[in-house]
């Protein structure tokens, strides 16, 4: 069960997520702006698990899976934060960013969606349970390098492709995007699994039900914001072109080499 100082810790940082939005939201709307939503994102994943970890034991299994968040923070925050100040823009917003009202419903679910994705890190954080590190960790972890390093190599290669005047308007099909055409999701889905994996190991009770937080990574990516939103624009954009039907044919959705 839940014991009340506990709960009132975790609700805490529930209402610090929402707030930062809506303080975000606020200077959004006066400055007709939409460049640092996913950047406050970022800084707002940070900011709720320095202070779940400053209230932790500091245990090993704590510090890694709190440093683990930290750093795929600190790298999506700034390459979004860079791309969007490139592109001028997030489409996302084109119609949002008009109406206040939308506006607080977009920022208002970035704090619930931050809270929710990080459930199992603050869980971990806010118990006092350190059973020895064992082998439910070890595959957390690993999980989450590999989720990691495909997110990252695939931003990567994506980011060096578009860099070339030649590419523009043409479709990756190289490197990890020859064996999933979301190798970025995929990373970052298995990431969200790992850490839930690794923060496992130290929960108990209701705990696992954290188990949520993963699930709404994937459902998110896959069904709502993710995969069918980019899967329109390509049909929209190159739907017609023989060679984006076959790469659409031949290569996996999400998970490299296994077609579904």
């Amino acid at each position: 069960m839940f014991d009340f100082l506990w709960t009132n810790e975790i609700l805490r940082l529930f209402y610090i997520s929402i707030g930062v939005q809506w303080i975000g939201c606020t200077l959004a709307v006066l400055l007709h702006t939409e460049k640092f939503y996913d950047l406050t994102g970022s800084l707002t994943f940070l900011l709720l698990t320095h202070l779940s970890y400053d209230n932790s034991n500091k245990s090993r299994r704590q510090t890694v899976q709190s440093w683990m968040v930290f750093a795929w923070a600190v790298r999506l925050g700034l390459f979004l934060f860079i791309r969007i100040m490139k592109d001028g823009e997030d489409k996302r917003f084109d119609k949002a960013k008009q109406n206040p009202s939308v506006m607080f419903k977009f920022w208002t679910v970035q704090g619930i969606w931050v809270f929710v994705t990080l459930l199992p890190t603050l869980l971990l954080n806010s118990s006092r349970r350190n059973p020895p590190i064992g082998s439910r960790d070890y595959i957390g972890w690993a999980i989450w390098t590999i989720g990691f390093v495909f997110e990252v190599v695939a931003d990567a290669q994506k980011t060096y492709f578009r860099s070339y005047p030649a590419n523009k308007g043409k479709f990756i099909t190289t490197g990890l995007w020859s064996i999933s055409r979301h190798p970025n999701y995929f990373g970052e889905i298995s990431l969200w699994f790992g850490l839930y994996i690794s923060a496992s190991s130290g929960l108990s009770g209701l705990g696992y039900l954290s188990v949520l937080s993963p699930i709404l990574v994937m459902l998110l990516i896959t069904k709502v914001s993710g995969i069918p939103l980019l899967a329109a624009a390509g049909k929209k954009k190159w739907g017609e072109d023989p060679e984006y039907q076959r790469y659409v044919e031949n290569t996996p959705v999400l998970v490299p080499f296994i077609k579904t």
